[in-house]
């Protein structure tokens, strides 16, 4: 099976079962964000019950040394598979079980109800490139708004241009520091799929186009790399992009804790999915979050105050892309 095959096969609903079958809840699950695309997830089955456990064998010690994006990617896995358990007939209770640092959702049966967020799964995508700059209407800044809040979990939508220069500054901060530490780019090297072939081979990572790369042999895209990969490109497409979006989310936690991270990515799968209802693209700008040593005066900047800025993300209205793919969910299922 081709690319484009397995992106058909992977970014579309499937007919829900009556009883429903865990192994597409869990596919619903797999098709929410994660950092890199690592897909950090293992999926325990059982009883009227599943386990979403981290795997720390696809963690990012460079960009992630917490951990805290890995722990996020759980919760937008969570939100996914909550949705798809409802249009399953299937209400879900979930809690953060201390013994694993997983997720456990409990289910008993309910109405069925396939909700706008639920619909969108398959719509969802980063979409890393230029937006059209329209406004948000005040209806869809609402709805955007009304998605993203969670318990201990908050998200400000900035829509002013000098509010967003002003979280350019600290993404470009944020590359410069980046671009000059050789695990983080070495380790961003690493996850990148150059082509198709790496891409299904792999089932994970960014494949090239999806960035706005050609698909090259790994050779030369290690070469094309190597020699345009510096913190000042970045800075200029971050720029331009950042610019022509709508809006800015930044998704906040009153407590830096695991289970405040897995809801911030809750509050996040959210947010994108219903952006996504709204024809509306997203795509992370997280630079000025991943540096620790950044992120407490970004949040100063930002007016938060205390509270941890875990996610940062641009809205906006702009063209379709090449999407990622994902594993098989017999792959994830331990």
């Amino acid at each position: 099976m081709d690319y484009f095959q397995r992106v058909s096969k992977t970014w579309q609903h499937h007919e829900l079962s009556c009883p429903p079958d865990y192994k597409e809840l869990v596919r619903y699950a797999t098709l929410a964000a994660s950092s890199h695309n690592t897909q950090p997830w293992i999926f325990r089955l059982e009883p009227d019950r599943i386990g979403i456990l981290p795997d720390f064998s696809r963690r990012c010690p460079a960009v992630d040394p917490d951990n805290h994006h890995l722990f996020a990617s759980l919760g937008c896995a969570t939100e996914n598979l909550l949705l798809a358990a409802q249009a399953a007939g299937l209400a879900g209770r979930c809690h953060f079980d201390a013994a694993t640092s997983g997720v456990v959702i409990d289910f008993e049966k309910a109405t069925a109800v396939e909700s706008d967020l639920f619909k969108a799964i398959p719509l969802r995508q980063c979409t890393r490139a230029e937006y059209d700059g329209v406004p948000l209407s005040a209806a869809q800044t609402q709805k955007l708004r009304d998605a993203a809040q969670g318990t201990g979990v908050s998200v400000l939508l900035l829509t002013k241009a000098e509010q967003k220069e002003r979280v350019t500054e600290y993404v470009v901060k944020g590359n410069d520091a980046q671009f000059g530490d050789p695990a983080w780019s070495e380790e961003l090297l690493s996850w990148i799929r150059f082509n198709a072939k790496e891409a299904v081979r792999s089932g994970d990572g960014l494949y090239g186009p999806v960035m706005g790369s050609p698909d090259v042999p790994r050779w030369l895209g290690w070469l094309a790399m190597k020699a345009i990969f510096s913190a000042n490109k970045q800075n200029h497409r971050d720029r331009r992009h950042i610019r022509s979006s709508s809006a800015i989310a930044i998704v906040h936690s009153e407590v830096d804790d695991i289970p405040h991270w897995i809801e911030a990515g809750r509050c996040y799968q959210r947010l994108a999915l219903q952006a996504a209802a709204l024809n509306l693209c997203t795509a992370f700008i997280n630079q000025p979050v991943e540096v620790a040593t950044l992120r407490p005066e970004f949040a100063r900047a930002m007016g938060i105050g205390g509270h941890r800025p875990d996610l940062v993300v641009r809205i906006g209205h702009g063209p379709a892309m090449p999407r990622s793919i994902r594993r098989p969910v017999e792959e994830v299922i331990g």
